[in-house]
């Protein structure tokens, strides 16, 4: 009697089938991830015991560097970004050509006064990451743009929330100001960001 082969083609099938459908799950993965920026300036945050993540969306982000300059992130939505803009340009009387508008949409952070935003939206892409603000944006209690970036962004979209990342030794009357600032346009939920504790 003649022995039959025991056929193998579906195992192989069914396998190529999961290797594919793997490699495209894993390709969509990486298109939607929405990778870390990385900060404009070394930023060493507090530690806390704070197991809960930063919502993926509709996240503005202010940053203190430990000499207490700040730097704001808007929100990742081109967009919205230019009715940012355009909100900003109106309230200080300023005007934008395309070209900053366009260095606008994709910037990765603000930090500088209004009367110096012009030039820095001017420089290249390479020039703006190496660039460390001798400033900030100002935020004291004569002087409160940062809290205009904050103002007009919710105006734009009252739904956005907002993360304010302050290094371990920024001395708190920094702080405090800002602290204080989003208290007189009453805004009053936000999130702190911290390191885990026990982590680097």
């Amino acid at each position: 009697m003649a022995r039959v082969k025991p056929k193998r083609h579906g195992v192989v099938t069914d396998m190529t089938a999961m290797c594919d459908v793997a490699f495209l799950l894993l390709t969509f993965f990486i298109l939607t991830t929405q990778f870390k920026k990385p900060d404009v300036e070394q930023i060493k945050p507090p530690s806390s015991i704070s197991e809960k993540l930063l919502p993926d969306a509709s996240l503005m982000t202010i940053n203190a560097t430990p000499d207490g300059k700040f730097y704001f992130q808007p929100v990742d939505n081109a967009s919205e970004r230019l009715q940012l803009l355009d909100k900003m340009g109106q309230k200080y009387n300023m005007t934008f050509s395309n070209q900053q508008k366009a260095s606008f949409q994709k910037v990765q952070a603000i930090g500088v006064p209004m009367s110096q935003l012009k030039g820095y939206l001017d420089m290249s892409d390479e020039e703006q990451k190496s660039f460390k603000s001798p400033t900030g944006i100002p935020m004291d209690s004569t002087n409160k743009q940062l809290v205009d970036w904050v103002q007009q962004s919710l105006s734009v979209n009252p739904d956005y929330k907002l993360a304010i990342k302050g290094d371990v030794t920024t001395q708190y009357p920094k702080v405090k100001s800002l602290f204080e600032g989003l208290r007189d346009i009453d805004f009053l939920k936000f999130w702190l960001i911290t390191s885990q504790e026990g982590k680097p």
